[in-house]
């Protein structure tokens, strides 16, 4: 049966050609929107991990409330002690503590009266220790463009949007004003050693990256953090173990009513990222079932447009003593196989281009000049192992649907008239 079928498909191209290309655009734009969507959500995760939330983060109760705000007067106190326990008990993560902090960045002239001034967002990091991941994290040797990176204390690193619009130079002395821990102000000064463009627009507006010890003897925030960052060391985000690994650190400090008390928090539960990344899920579902809808619908339209050329056909068939219900189910079985060829080749066309844009990307840098989001400039797709099934669902299933619909006509034939019509 299949076999005969399949003669008359490759054979009679008038009925399979074009249900065959309509599945087979569908199917590659389905699998192509799909690697998309995975593709922006790996970036996103990634992106905001390394620069913002960590896999899992480490803040006091007051802190995690108002950290939006870089409320450095609610850090935790003991960061070094606090590191120590979990190298020990957590030790599939790497560790390490960071102070978010905004100012304003002075640039004086050669008599040094002011020459510049700039409102910085700045973050500091373990930037000069030996076994310090946070190099590697920030990727500060590709993220370089100019100058050097710091090599002892009084350096600092600024984006090169930054130092362009107040007119830097690697080596200028610029003075940071600040607030500290306690309120009172705090004037640094620092050496700008060189300019890091990230491909984060978020941060490349104005950043400035100072070293850890410096900005808390600075800020008087001595053996102290606002964030204690923890990564996977496979930097792969893992939501589940996350969340476990939360629970069992926020439970030895549950019954303490102290808002100083450290919570960990995880990726996901920072922000709203939770809802964000819900929504892009179901986004990627969303289009999946607008796919099917649409070629749904096409199809259907297709398929009474072949009833109508294959009208003596089916009365012949018919008449022949055929049952109604046997070439309903032929239509049918023949409408799955156009399906699998389409989705076959629409799959593969797919993943080509997903493919060869997971590789290349695509530069959206010009549609986030005003973004506070952490994401790359340029995006990538992203191929799953189910990026080589979605695209049968929407090809088969809406091919099977346009069938069973347009082939109910098939009933509607009365075997008392099919001698007339032939006849006729």
């Amino acid at each position: 049966m299949i076999g005969f079928l399949l003669k008359g498909i490759l054979r009679d191209r008038s009925r399979s050609l074009f249900p065959f290309l309509t599945v087979m655009l569908g199917v590659m734009l389905t699998v192509f929107l799909h690697c998309y969507i995975r593709g922006l959500e790996t970036n996103f995760i990634y992106s905001t991990a390394r620069f913002s939330s960590g896999h899992v983060k480490i803040m006091t109760r007051s802190y995690a409330v108002e950290a939006d705000q870089m409320p450095n007067d609610l850090a935790y106190i003991g960061v070094e002690s606090l590191l120590t326990r979990l190298s020990q008990e957590f030790s599939e993560l790497i560790w390490t503590p960071r102070i978010r902090f905004a100012g304003l960045l002075d640039v004086p002239d050669e008599t040094g009266e002011i020459r510049v001034q700039g409102p910085v967002a700045g973050m500091a990091i373990d930037l000069l220790g030996i076994q310090s991941p946070e190099p590697e994290i920030f990727d500060l040797k590709r993220a370089l463009v100019e100058g050097k990176l710091p090599s002892g204390p009084g350096e600092a690193l600024v984006s090169a949007e930054l130092a362009q619009s107040m007119g830097l130079r690697p080596g200028d002395i610029a003075t940071l004003i600040s607030s500290t821990m306690y309120g009172g102000m705090a004037i640094n000064n620092f050496k700008i050693t060189g300019f890091i463009r990230f491909g984060l627009t978020a941060l490349d507006r104005g950043a400035l990256i100072a070293d850890l010890r410096d900005m808390q003897q600075a800020l008087d925030m001595e053996d102290a953090a606002g964030e204690i960052l923890g990564f996977y060391k496979d930097f792969v985000y893992r939501d589940k173990e996350a969340a476990l690994l939360a629970q069992a650190f926020n439970a030895r400090y549950q019954n303490q009513e102290d808002d100083l008390a450290p919570i960990m928090v995880t990726l996901k539960a920072q922000s709203g990222l939770a809802d964000l990344l819900a929504m892009i899920n179901v986004f990627s579902s969303v289009i999946i079932l607008i796919f099917v809808a649409a070629m749904s619908i096409v199809l259907w339209n297709a398929g009474l447009m072949a009833s109508l050329r294959r009208y003596g056909e089916i009365g012949l068939r018919l008449a022949m003593g055929e049952s109604k219900g046997h070439l309903y189910s032929s239509l049918i079985l023949e409408s799955i196989i156009i399906g699998f060829m389409g989705s076959l080749a629409g799959t593969a066309s797919g993943l080509a281009i997903s493919y060869y844009l997971q590789s290349v990307g695509i530069d959206v840098s010009s549609l986030m000049k005003s973004s506070s989001l952490f994401m790359v400039e340029v995006l990538r797709t992203k191929v799953t192992p189910f990026s080589y099934v979605v695209g049968f669902i929407p090809g088969i299933g809406a091919s099977l649907l346009g069938t069973a619909i347009s082939g109910l006509g098939v009933y509607r034939r009365e075997t008392s008239t099919l001698m007339k019509e032939l006849e006729g």
